[in-house]
């Protein structure tokens, strides 16, 4: 990993110094000093260029706020401006996340997955149960609901879960298996 030599330190400083003065020329040599690094980390994260770009001005805006703030003896620019990526980046990728929390959506979700609506030969006793899952559904978080949905009556595998919900691997089988834990736990409760 290359080393930054104090020169180097002292001009980023005097950048940034330059940026919280709101000098348009400075302000045009820090962007362009660090747009590389900023946009390729975006990119690393985000794993979208164009969600990138939008990360990287914010994190210029970012940086433009807090630059009078700056504290060279914590670290260097580029390290303190590369955290203020990361986490921009992360925030990003959050904010796109579909995360229905929804009732509503719970339900829809559930209607999708069965396919159309009852039709006139179901018995009383499959629509007991079914409001009955459906209601032990909402009792546990909308991620593992989700999860349990996708899984047993979607057929979906933990792969296809992970996937279809922007989530690790892990997380998916962990979501799953805790949700029909919970499901479980909540039938027992109901029977007693």
């Amino acid at each position: 990993m290359a080393t930054v030599s104090r020169a180097d330190r002292a001009d980023d400083a005097a950048l940034l110094a330059g940026l919280a003065l709101e000098d348009p020329a400075v302000s045009a040599a820090f962007v362009r000093r660090f747009q590389g690094a900023v946009h390729g980390l975006a990119v690393s994260i985000t794993r979208d260029p164009v969600l990138a770009e939008d990360v990287a001005q914010e994190v210029f805006v970012r940086a433009w706020r807090a630059a009078g703030g700056y504290d060279v003896r914590r670290a260097s620019v580029l390290t303190w401006l590369l955290t203020i990526t990361r986490n921009a980046a992360i925030d990003a990728v959050r904010a796109r996340r579909v995360t229905p929390t929804d009732d509503e959506l719970l339900d829809q979700l559930v209607q999708d997955t069965l396919g159309s609506a009852p039709d006139l030969e179901e018995t009383a006793m499959h629509r007991l149960e079914t409001e009955r899952a459906v209601r032990r559904l909402h009792r546990i978080s909308p991620e593992q609901a989700r999860a349990v949905v996708l899984a047993v009556l979607g057929g979906c595998t933990a792969e296809e879960v992970s996937r279809r919900e922007g989530i690790p691997l892990g997380t998916a089988k962990t979501r799953i298996r805790t949700g029909l834990r919970r499901l479980r736990e909540n039938a027992e409760v109901e029977r007693d």
